[in-house]
């Protein structure tokens, strides 16, 4: 390749595909099997060299269903919400909710899901769930539904998977989207789409401690939002309660409250009371403050399974705890980065503001979970919006435009570059866009992160590398964080603006 900028260098040899499909958790596997099942030829795309790379694998709790009651579950869904989450996503939501999953994940892939002795589903309960409503496998569900997904949409004769192969540039012209120029080859390699799909995940990357894959860099959200598609909500990023709270840490799902698990802090006092009056079961934003109150006013808190046949009935958890060297009933825990309940602005069939791009998943912004998410409502909207969006995907002819080539100049990448500049943008996420935000705290975060992305921005014109464009999308994404959180100045759902005379956690409701 000649020495020519990146923004004038365009290319048109590649492939073509009817529908592309850029992620490989729930969301990408159910776009991809509705295109597939209404005629289209569709290529997969996944940085994913195993299944523990998406973060569906690492689901715990389970997936939502209405069990009937649907007007149960939206009446919980806008509660846990604050009230912001749309009414008529969430409408859409629960109208298809037990359909999807029967179809897909009963009928289509016969996941295990556990059943009680008569035989009945076993159905638990969540944070903030009013009903014992959700589908589960022990507390490893995502894993239980994601492998057969995959190696079934892998087994299509309309489908191909390709593993390990990341999209770096969305292909754009007058407002249409193309396709995606990927990894596949030194300079970058264009595929052509008559529709392209992103289901490219969470934003676990960009803070220190996440219940989400490493890889987890917001690349979706970051391409779509370079390419001029709108965006919304990215002030609401939500911080699970109950993370492991030692090294390495690891989800110790609501389930375990759910079935009588309590939380302790270090006096050995049950809390949550004070604090709301669903108690261990308030909405996920209220128990992740005050879990963080408690830790700093007694020094820990603890998820106490004393209640519960730990080992027996979550294997996969009491491993986890194991294999950190830690037995016992009193589980440290903190507040961990969880889910993004924003992203690439989608209406109900996920079509973006750019003609002929979709997003679905934890990168897309239903309108569904507002400022906070309800508990095992991830796995649900991922299957409902990417079987809605891979069916109205199709039908379209992919058209081979001038394509970005990425520049590869200078191949070399300066030693540990991508890695020091990645640690500065977790401890300036961790330090400044975290549980509780401060409007000045949030202005530094964004200076640090405009220097950030120019620093990044003068090596992608002259090298093509992955850890590099992850280190873009992820500046990229934390600027919109810190965009979204700067212009909302109200608290609320797990967007928590502090000031001077605020206490860590609001009073309390229970009094109310």
């Amino acid at each position: 390749m000649t020495e020519t900028d990146t923004s004038t260098a365009t290319t048109t040899d590649g492939e073509t595909a009817d529908v592309l499909v850029v992620g490989s958790g729930i969301a990408g596997c159910a776009a991809a099997l509705a295109a597939a099942r209404d005629g289209a030829d569709v290529l997969l795309l996944t940085k994913a060299t195993k299944p523990d790379d998406a973060s569906t694998d690492w689901a715990q709790g389970g997936i939502s269903t209405t069990r009937g009651n649907p007007e149960s579950l939206k009446e919980d869904i806008i509660d846990a919400s604050d009230g912001t989450a749309d009414p008529d996503a969430v409408d859409t939501l629960v109208a298809e909710a037990d359909d999807a999953v029967e179809d897909v994940l009963v009928d289509t892939l016969e996941v295990g899901f556990d059943e009680a002795d008569d035989g009945a589903f076993d159905y638990t309960r969540e944070a903030a769930h009013s009903e014992y409503r959700i589908l589960h496998v022990d507390a490893a569900t995502g894993t239980h539904i994601l492998r057969p997904f995959l190696n079934y949409v892998d087994d299509h004769e309309r489908i191909e998977v390709r593993q390990d192969t990341a999209a770096l540039e969305l292909i754009t012209a007058e407002g249409r989207v193309h396709g995606v120029v990927s990894d596949e080859e030194s300079d970058g390699h264009p595929i052509y789409a008559g529709a392209t799909v992103l289901a490219t995940g969470g934003v676990g990357a960009l803070y220190g401690r996440s219940t989400n894959p490493d890889d987890a860099t917001g690349d979706g959200i970051a391409m779509a939002a370079l390419a001029g598609a709108d965006v919304a909500d990215m002030e609401y990023v939500q911080f699970h309660p109950t993370a492991y709270a030692g090294d390495d840490p690891f989800l110790l799902s609501e389930a375990l409250r759910g079935e009588g698990a309590v939380l302790r802090n270090g006096d050995g006092e049950q809390f949550m009371a004070d604090y709301h009056p669903q108690g261990d079961l308030a909405p996920r934003d209220v128990v992740a403050r005050a879990v963080e109150t408690e830790r700093e006013e007694t020094g820990e808190v603890v998820l106490d399974v004393s209640p519960l046949e730990f080992a027996a009935e979550y294997p996969a958890i009491a491993e986890k705890c194991r294999d950190r060297g830690f037995e016992g009933d009193e589980i440290p825990v903190a507040p961990c980065e969880h889910f993004l309940c924003g992203g690439i602005d989608v209406d109900d069939r996920g079509r973006t503001s750019l003609d002929r791009l979709y997003a679905v998943g934890e990168c897309a912004r239903t309108g569904v979970h507002g400022a906070n998410r309800l508990a095992s409502t991830s796995l649900l909207e991922g299957l409902v919006w990417g079987l809605r969006a891979g069916e109205d995907a199709t039908g379209f002819e992919a058209e081979a435009v001038e394509a970005p080539e990425l520049s590869n100049r200078d191949p070399t990448l300066p030693e540990r570059f991508a890695a020091e500049k990645f640690t500065r943008l977790t401890q300036t996420t961790d330090e400044y866009l975290g549980l509780e935000r401060d409007p000045e705290e949030i202005a530094r975060a964004s200076s640090v992160l405009r220097r950030l992305k120019g620093e990044v921005d003068a090596y992608i014109r002259t090298r093509t590398a992955r850890d590099l464009y992850e280190l873009r999308n992820a500046s990229v994404v934390a600027l919109l964080i810190a965009r979204a959180a700067s212009e909302n100045t109200e608290s609320v759902g797990c967007h928590y603006v502090a000031t001077d005379a605020d206490e860590s956690v609001p009073e309390s409701p229970a009094d109310d």
